[in-house]
């Protein structure tokens, strides 16, 4: 009798662990589900209730570290990772994340020991190879960079960056020389390495040879031609070689990639100038002072400007607040002298007049220094105002270092530029829509805003906003009390549509806490009870969609998981076109499914399934037209982006603009 009580207190003791261990689980995977969605407050409360629960877990503290990396706050994510690795010790990527956060805190020497724990256990990781040289380049180890290098060459001798890298410390050792032979190296490994022919320029510029800097240039920015700072190099290339359109034109081209780039402007103005644009000079002048109001030498060139434009007042004002920070500057008091006379001011021209003459005799006379004579160009950081007519150039020739990161930039592996537009879901949330003409709009939405079966509005958007922590909560407390009411309705015997609709917008509460595997159990119960149920099948198309998003992030692409997830979620959208034929949303997420496979071709023939239903549809035109770009359609995409553009999607213009080019 004793031994059965005991043996059955054992069991009773191992389902509770059981259940804890599940629920657990649970939470850590409602917890990575935020994480990828960005939704970071969301994601450090569920890893924080798992810490709470299991606190002898390593991954939720490296988890909740990651969110906290994501929110930049460096030093809580440090402090988290070192917890999971006094946890577990032998997790590579917890000491890369780690590293990371103290390469932000300018903690190179931790990183580097970081680093050196990963390559015990990964010798052939070449970012972390990389990165470690990079913290030894920022603590000027040249030793250290040079001896890891060396490894990294002989590890990948094939690897252009590898040589690039040694030639930037040799650069940094003034071993000019040396860095040519290393970048020469680097393109013949790859002839089209971008960074190796920016370098190369960059030494040439600096030993005066024009010319050969520019062709240079040239052959970086044919392979990356959204770099503004290649523009820029190459218009001081072409300044030198009396080049002025030509170097005024690589200065438009930088601001278009860069509207607020300070060098462009203030280059382009001083081109303008010279070549008599007064007007548009004052401009790139405005926006330099509006960066830097006490930048003296744009002030003196603006007051040259509005001198010539007639703006007298206006130009004595500028020179005048650059004599009170230069009082020695005689150019400036000769230009203000002029101005004055033309206004009537004599007296004041006149006092102008005689301070340079005192300053003249005291010259003859040994009391003062000569004058250096001003020079073609200037640095940045350079304030002599005798160089105001100086084209600028950037304090450093030094390439920006690049730390390789699996968690830089948003969580998604997303395509830079050609990034599809979302997916249109059910919501209760929406953020400013982008394309004011378009509203979507579905009958069975409306029907059920109508009906007031759900105590709030739901909302068709491709715009979902990060959630507060405030309304978190409300989903929470909705789950909680619908949860109430669904054993109230199972309780009494409610009708089927009556319990179903519970299912639903529990369901839907779940969904906006990123719980979907719940989502689809309380869909799936809604689908027993209201089979072809519009919305249902909708709620439950997307919250698949969102799974294999978060899948596919997780695992290679092509992975057996990614692959069942995507094929899931298809078949979702292929049951709810046959519910809802005339659906151009259910369309169109297919369509960015076969987008996210690279299926270009099945891709397009959703988008426009999508377009038959909806002929303005600006997303379905914008995505299609990327589709077509992607598949080598060069045409047919650009005449698909006009027609997003046409209906509000202005973004669309800006590739129009990019990739019309490649027409030409």
């Amino acid at each position: 009798m004793k031994r059965g009580w005991w043996i059955g207190f054992l069991l009773c003791l191992s389902c509770i662990t059981s259940f804890a261990q599940i629920n657990t689980d649970r939470v850590m995977l409602m917890g990575r589900n935020a994480l990828y969605y960005e939704d970071y407050v969301l994601s450090i409360q569920r890893f924080n209730m798992v810490i709470n629960a299991r606190p002898y877990l390593s991954e939720p503290y490296f988890f909740r570290g990651l969110a906290k990396f994501y929110l930049e706050d460096f030093s809580g994510a440090e402090a988290d990772c070192s917890t999971s690795l006094s946890l577990n010790p032998y997790v590579s990527n917890t000491y890369q994340l780690r590293a990371l956060c103290r390469i932000n805190r300018k903690d190179y020497t931790g990183a580097v020991a970081d680093y050196g724990k990963v390559l015990e256990q990964e010798p052939k990781n070449r970012s972390c190879w990389h990165n470690l040289v990079l913290c030894h380049i920022e603590l000027e180890d040249y030793a250290a960079a040079t001896s890891a290098l060396d490894r990294m060459i002989r590890l990948w001798p094939h690897n252009a960056e590898n040589y690039t890298m040694k030639a930037q410390v040799l650069i940094q050792q003034s071993d000019t020389t040396a860095a040519l032979a290393m970048l020469d190296s680097a393109l013949v490994c790859d002839a089209f390495d971008t960074r190796a022919w920016s370098m190369k320029s960059i030494i040439s510029l600096a030993q005066g040879q024009y010319e050969q800097a520019e062709t240079e240039i040239d052959k970086a920015i044919v392979q990356s031609p959204r770099q503004a700072g290649y523009y820029i190099n190459r218009a001081l290339a072409r300044y030198h070689r009396n080049n002025l359109r030509g170097a005024m034109s690589d200065y438009d081209q930088a601001l278009e990639i860069e509207p607020r780039n300070y060098l462009a402007h203030f280059n382009r103005a001083l081109l303008r100038a010279q070549v008599g644009d007064d007007n548009r000079a004052i401009e790139d002048f405005n926006y330099v002072l509006s960066i830097e109001p006490d930048n003296m030498i744009a002030l003196f060139n603006r007051a040259l400007l509005l001198d010539n434009t007639g703006d007298y007042r206006g130009a004595i004002r500028d020179i005048t607040s650059v004599i009170d920070e230069y009082p020695e500057f005689w150019t400036g008091y000769m230009q203000r002298a002029a101005i004055r006379r033309k206004i009537g001011d004599t007296y004041g021209a006149e006092r102008d007049e005689f301070k340079v003459l005192k300053a003249r005799m005291d010259k003859r006379t040994g009391n003062k220094d000569s004058v250096t004579p001003p020079h073609k160009t200037r640095k940045r950081s350079d304030r002599n105002i005798d160089d105001y007519a100086s084209i600028v150039e950037a304090d450093s020739d030094e390439p920006q270092n690049e730390y390789t990161s699996a968690y830089r930039g948003r969580v998604q592996n997303r395509q830079v530029e050609l990034t599809p537009r979302p997916l249109y879901v059910l919501s209760y949330h929406h953020g400013e829509n982008e394309v004011s003409r378009y509203m979507p709009y579905y009958r069975a939405v409306e029907a059920l805003n109508t009906s007031h079966r759900i105590s709030r509005t739901l909302y068709l958007t491709n715009n979902e906003p990060t959630l507060a922590s405030t309304e978190l909560q409300e989903h929470f407390d909705a789950i909680t009390a619908t949860t109430e009411h669904l054993r109230q309705a199972t309780t009494s015997g409610a009708d089927a549509a009556t319990t179903a609709a519970l299912y639903f917008a529990r369901a839907l509460d779940e969904y906006h806490v990123r719980d979907f595997d719940s989502a689809v159990r309380d869909l799936a119960s809604a689908e027993e009870l209201t089979p072809n149920d519009i919305l249902v099948a909708m709620l439950m198309a997307q919250v698949r969609q969102r799974q294999m998003e978060v899948q596919t992030a997780d695992a290679d692409a092509a992975s057996l998981t990614a692959r069942l997830g995507a094929s899931a979620a298809l078949d979702e959208l292929k049951r709810l076109t046959q519910i809802a034929p005339d659906m151009p949303y259910a369309w169109y997420n297919m369509g960015n499914i076969y987008f996210a496979q690279q299926d270009y071709t099945h891709a397009r023939e959703a988008y426009t399934e999508a377009l038959n239903r909806d002929p303005r549809f600006p997303d379905a035109y914008y995505n299609r037209g990327l589709a077509a770009l992607l598949d080598g359609n060069l045409q047919s995409g650009l005449s698909d982006l006009s027609q997003a553009g046409e209906y509000g999607l202005y973004q669309a213009y800006n590739l129009i603009k990019r990739y019309s080019k490649e027409k030409r």
